[in-house]
């Protein structure tokens, strides 16, 4: 069936990077993604000055978004080209820095200080880095990892939450015999065995 052929995939890093090398990223979106909207409440609920979470981001513009109304927003990129884009694209300044903790890694923040993006994999994070979060905005993280890496990554999604935080996940529900992804199928039933 199309979900055991998807299990099988395996997207590298390298992909993903020569995917923005290439600009063919049509998983970015220009406009703030209207479920992000239609559901702000839900992720805020109510409180003010949160720490956002943006898994694999890119270079969303609902970072920029949420930091203007006063969140602490972090997020986690492989492709350096990628994050210095979302700064450029803003017209925002920052500082770059490697992370100790992590080989390789660099951390680019904007100057305000409320927009931090680390450059790496997210499976080198860990809350003893990034601390933990209220609020996490899952807009095709969990559909472009690896199949065989999405326990790995909900659990480590687990771990860097609040006990009361709000976490808004965006799936895509399709025929997956006619589609090899990513973004892959993560269908209902997998996502609560999942998450729990």
């Amino acid at each position: 069936s199309g979900i055991e052929s998807q299990k099988e995939r395996v997207v590298t890093e390298e992909e993903w990077l020569q995917k923005w090398e290439m600009g063919n990223i049509g998983f970015h979106k220009e406009q703030k993604h209207p479920l992000l909207q239609k559901y702000l409440d839900v992720l805020l609920n109510g409180r003010s000055g949160l720490r956002i979470f943006f898994p694999l981001c890119g270079k969303a513009v609902e970072m920029k978004w949420l930091a203007d109304m006063g969140h602490s927003v972090v997020g986690v990129e492989v492709s350096e080209q990628a994050v210095k884009e979302f700064f450029s694209d803003h017209n925002l300044p920052y500082c770059e820095e490697p992370v100790p903790e992590i080989s390789g890694a660099k951390i680019f923040q904007s100057t305000s200080g409320n927009i931090s993006l680390y450059c790496c994999s997210i499976y080198d994070l860990s809350s003893s880095i990034v601390g933990k979060f209220d609020g996490v905005w899952d807009r095709g993280a969990l559909v472009a990892v690896n199949p065989r890496d999405r326990q790995r990554y909900v659990t480590l999604m687990i771990n860097l939450v609040e006990k009361n935080s709000s976490y808004l996940l965006v799936t895509v529900s399709y025929d997956p015999n006619k589609h090899r992804g990513p973004p892959f199928y993560v269908p209902e039933s997998e996502i609560k065995s999942l998450f729990g």
